[in-house]
């Protein structure tokens, strides 16, 4: 009866399965609409000029994300998404309330999806070649 091949290192196995899903969410042009979308719902009402100019830039770069601008468009995304953390931490809510009611959850679930917006557009970006469609553009 022969035995069941086992992987080499399991730590290492599941050390690629995140970083597959790492590179997943870097590459993928839904995460900064989502963001775009929680940071309009945001500022929109009352207008805030300084954070409404972040959805039309992570826009673009799901734009650029659909046209095979992969890399391109994952560092686009990191680096705005990481200046809208800087922003955004700068809020302090006074009362407990604040923080748990409907603003407060949707600013920190924008706050969430921007975070891993920055690490995974990070390490696309960082490991990335800079190709379209198989192309080499640098």
């Amino acid at each position: 009866m022969a035995s069941p091949v086992k992987p080499k290192d399991e730590k290492e196995q599941v050390k690629q399965s995140s970083l597959a899903y790492l590179r997943a969410w870097g590459e993928s042009p839904v995460p900064p609409t989502l963001a775009a979308t929680l940071i309009t719902s945001l500022h929109a009402r009352p207008p805030q000029l300084l954070p409404l100019l972040f959805p039309p830039v992570l826009l673009a770069s799901s734009f650029l994300n659909i046209y095979n601008y992969t890399t391109d468009a994952a560092g686009i995304s990191a680096a705005w998404s990481g200046l809208y953390i800087l922003l955004a931490r700068r809020r302090k809510p006074d009362h407990m309330m604040q923080r748990f009611g409907t603003r407060g959850v949707v600013r920190g679930t924008a706050m969430g999806v921007c975070l891993v917006n920055l690490v995974a557009g990070g390490w696309v970006y960082g490991t990335g070649k800079g190709e379209k469609d198989g192309e080499t553009i640098r």
